[in-house]
């Protein structure tokens, strides 16, 4: 990663995870297959979705044949982190444009993000359009064709919960938040651990008294709350 700010680096930062995004898209294909979804449907799921845990709910949910009403809900409760960090984004594009903006946050992924908050450590604090917009639409096509691939070959693979496929997106979380906390030089890492510990007990705590996607919105709210104490501190 360098600190320019164009098309061709953005496609060129991105390139990294959009290994992960081939190996958790070829998954969500595979487990899709597994669950009767048509190569059609998987390709629209992710153009339309495009949200690999949401995607893997949603799959599940018509396979449970859940109502409409609440497979949208469960999506939308899912999610709700994406407004937080849009509105983290947000700052580094307030002069632009409405539809610059709105083609900005569609296409806002956690990966795409956590590459944000990396590059930053690159460019004195400073984003935009055509960098962000490069690394969104490369990771935008390659997730719709990995999904499709795996889709294609899913059929080959009877149960793929047996190979922790359905383990793949948490997985991928798991890669982005050490690659995180190891190139954000503008924080010491005690600091980075403190939040991360935080967040880690206030889900244990909450998932007993709620829903897990409540509890990660809430977990998420609250553990913003405490990095800026701890960071202020």
């Amino acid at each position: 990663m360098d600190d320019q700010l164009t098309y061709r680096s953005g496609f060129k930062d991105v390139l990294p995870t959009v290994f992960g995004y081939i190996g958790v898209g070829i998954a969500f294909g595979i487990v899709a297959k597994t669950y009767h979804l048509s190569v059609l449907m998987v390709l629209l799921m992710s153009l339309i979705v495009y949200a690999g845990s949401a995607q893997f709910i949603i799959t599940g949910m018509l396979a449970a044949g859940s109502p409409i009403g609440a497979i949208v809900v469960s999506t939308i409760l899912i999610n709700a982190r994406m407004s937080l960090m849009s509105m983290t984004v947000a700052p580094y594009f307030k002069d632009k444009s409405f539809g610059e903006n709105i083609g900005v946050g569609s296409l806002l992924t956690d990966e795409t993000f956590a590459l944000s908050m990396n590059k930053l450590n690159f460019t004195d604090h400073k984003l935009n359009g055509p960098w962000l917009n490069s690394a969104n639409i490369v990771a935008y096509l390659v997730w719709a064709l990995a999904t499709v691939a795996g889709s294609l070959i899913g059929g080959l693979i009877p149960n793929p919960e047996s190979l922790g496929l359905d383990f793949a997106v948490v997985a991928m979380f798991i890669g982005l938040l050490y690659l995180q906390i190891i190139t954000d030089r503008s924080r010491p890492l005690l600091k980075h651990l403190q939040v991360f510990l935080c967040v880690a007990i206030l889900m244990i705590i909450l998932m007993r008294f709620m829903a897990g996607n409540s509890a990660i919105l809430l977990a998420t709210i609250l553990g913003c709350l405490f990095g800026m104490a701890v960071n202020r501190k």
